[in-house]
């Protein structure tokens, strides 16, 4: 190994190690980690990123390695370049004079792109720990396999800059996700396949954003990504990290934006990951009642430790910074804010003030948001947050957690347990349907039907409708009519946009045979519903008034809010420059001759979901009905939705 003692006493070098002591450091991939370098690029101070061509020329090239274990005694880097012996290539601890690092640092002449390591430590004591994956790896084997892989930095010629340039928060724009596990979309596509397959469809959809579950590189298949190990490296169950950054690419050129389910709550215990990884709970609470979830079995981080802030945060600006990716989901959030967290009484321990609130979690939170917009333009942070914890959307000057949306768990759950209810008794469930916008305007909010509703045993959303299975189809699709015009940007996991049938699993592809095999009893429906999505997308995309006031309350207008004998609701939606949508929801299996008060003018049909012929026009009748001026009168069908623009 070549001695550090002289090279780290680069200013380069001692600044880029105070900013990680003081927990400062939020781009920690470029150095952290294993980087191809050479000898000549060290002795002149650069970081890895700054000497690339120096490394691409140089007969000194190698691999440089940084990790943070101050608890261990020893530390080597053992791999296919030294027949993974751990006494070839020890590594040497980083001190300065000012402060005391804890990092180790080496360089191996010779290793070369491809070839796998991992790091053998030893504790204090000066006892052998399991092999351990490179926490700050950029690319890893295949599971079963527990190796990483000598990548370097990912590097891609971008062409999206114009969409970066011109990228925004969505606040007063539409959007609409798709929800996609990777693997088991169609299964088997790897990254540039999906750039291909799953952008076109997704575009001939009418989506104009795509959610992919997890893909930080994960051991455990069953697990969908939700536990995480490698924070840095793109899973190689798909591709290469540049065939990732292929696929982000392409949803640019497409016009969709593409976000990313982040995990920064928990780690899984494998012995190869983070656990104990010095020996000690270094990246995880010592104490379980702070360090161990119990629902999930995996390890809790440390957000106090500014190494472990530094950790996650640089995590999150990789993703949004250097792939490109328009945003993060955050998972799990409330788990994360609350110590007692599905824990019973003496399972927790209360923080400084008595209280439940998990200080330091809320403070990293506030800290990843801040950050995150700082270094990225126009992106999405989204928390999964199924409490009633106060302004998670708002800006933390303002006292929030400085996230942009938040996911609506509560209307997600009070809709779809309405939508099981027998027809006959809805009348005695109306205020499910309409409580949310008691609450609407408190966040910015998401309406997500995620993967969680369709696992599990709770089976698909079309088995979620009360009555026979046709009327299932015709209130599946009075359903997304309902979701696409509340106030709330819009997000659906794949699969319920054709109305599978089977609960979702990651071990197969989609139920595609429902709508592409003519032999399917159903295949008229399932393609109905499909064509209803893709009508409601288009009319969302087209009418302002559908998503400009989805945080206003000047946005949103009630008609007729509490008919509940008959489950009708009918509203308006508006927009900035007056243009109004007006809509009316018929939840029972009963037609009425309707009338709808509204304000004098003429009404065009630009949506049915039961129908996608429309364009039909109403003239309202200059008579006062509901409390307006006027009022159309239409023929409302069993389980149909309807929305009518104002032709002022």
């Amino acid at each position: 190994m070549l001695s550090m003692s002289i090279l780290l006493n680069h200013p380069n070098f001692e600044s880029f190690f105070e900013l990680a002591n003081r927990g400062e450091n939020f781009e920690i991939y470029h150095f952290f980690g294993a980087h191809p370098h050479s000898i000549e690029g060290l002795k002149a101070g650069l970081l890895p990123s700054e000497a690339w061509e120096i490394t691409k020329t140089s007969e000194n090239q190698g691999f440089s390695f940084l990790i943070w274990a101050p608890n261990a005694s020893y530390v080597s880097v053992v791999g296919d370049f030294n027949d993974w012996q751990k006494d070839q290539h020890p590594l040497e601890r980083v001190a300065f004079a000012k402060f005391h690092t804890g990092f180790w640092f080496g360089f191996v002449k010779g290793a070369n792109q491809g070839q796998t390591y991992q790091f053998y430590l030893e504790d204090s004591q000066n006892q052998p720990l399991p092999l351990k994956a490179d926490p700050l790896a950029f690319y890893a084997t295949k599971a079963p396999q527990r190796a990483s892989v000598l990548w370097g930095l990912p590097r891609f010629n971008w062409t999206d800059q114009a969409w970066l340039a011109n990228r925004t928060d969505r606040l007063n724009d539409a959007l609409s996700i798709y929800e996609v596990h990777l693997g088991s979309w169609r299964f088997g596509l790897q990254y540039d396949q999906l750039a291909d397959q799953l952008v076109d469809y997704v575009r001939s959809m009418g989506f104009n954003a795509i959610e992919i579950m997890p893909i930080t590189e994960f051991p455990y298949d069953g697990s969908w990504g939700y536990q995480t190990l490698g924070l840095f490296a793109p899973t190689a169950r798909y591709g290469t990290p540049e065939a990732l950054m292929y696929l982000i690419n392409a949803c640019h050129q497409a016009g969709i934006a593409i976000i990313l389910d982040w995990v920064p709550g928990h780690f899984p215990l494998d012995a190869h990951g983070l656990s104990r990884f010095d020996g000690t709970a270094l990246y995880e609470h010592e104490d379980p009642k702070r360090g161990f979830h119990p629902d999930w079995q995996t390890a809790l981080y440390q957000y106090e430790r500014y190494e472990v802030q530094d950790f996650l945060i640089s995590s999150a600006i990789y993703w949004l910074k250097h792939f490109h990716f328009d945003g993060l989901r955050v998972d799990a959030v409330a788990s994360m804010l609350y110590l007692d967290y599905s824990r019973k009484e003496g399972e927790w321990i209360p923080n400084r003030h008595g209280g439940r609130e998990h200080l330091e979690a809320i403070a990293f939170l506030r800290k990843l948001n801040e950050q995150a917009y700082l270094r990225n333009t126009g992106i999405l942070m989204i928390a999964e947050e199924s409490t009633a914890w106060p302004k998670v959307s708002y800006p933390t000057f303002e006292g929030g957690l400085g996230f942009g949306y938040k996911w609506n768990m509560g209307w997600m759950n009070d809709t779809l347990s309405y939508m099981r209810t027998a027809i006959q008794e809805r009348k005695n469930r109306h205020h499910q349907l309409t409580f949310g916008l008691v609450y609407v305007y408190a966040e910015h909010f998401i309406l997500a039907i995620s993967h969680d509703e369709v696992v599990h045993g709770k089976g698909s959303l079309i088995l979620k409708m009360a009555g026979d299975t046709k009327d299932r189809f015709k209130q599946l699709m009075l359903y997304y009519t309902w979701m696409w015009t509340h106030p709330g940007k819009k997000s659906l996991f794949m699969g319920q946009e054709f109305a599978q049938i089977r609960e979702w699993s990651e071990m197969r592809s989609l139920d595609w045979h429902l709508i592409e095999n003519p032999q399917e009893a159903l295949q008229k429906e399932h393609l109905a519903v499909q064509n209803c999505i893709k009508r409601l997308n288009a009319c969302y995309l087209k009418e302002r008034a559908l998503y400009e006031g989805d945080h206003l309350a000047s946005g949103f207008e009630w008609i007729l809010v509490d008919d509940a004998s008959r489950s009708v609701i009918s509203f308006l939606r508006k927009a900035n420059n007056q243009e109004i949508c007006l809509v009316i929801l018929n939840f029972s299996d009963q037609s009425y001759q309707e009338r709808i008060g509204c304000a004098l003018g003429k009404y065009r049909l630009i949506f049915n979901s039961l129908d996608e012929n429309v364009d039909q026009k109403y003239e309202a009748v200059p008579m006062p009905w509901q409390g307006r001026e006027a009022f159309i009168e239409i023929s409302l069908k069993a389980f149909q939705g309807l929305i009518f623009k104002s032709d002022q």
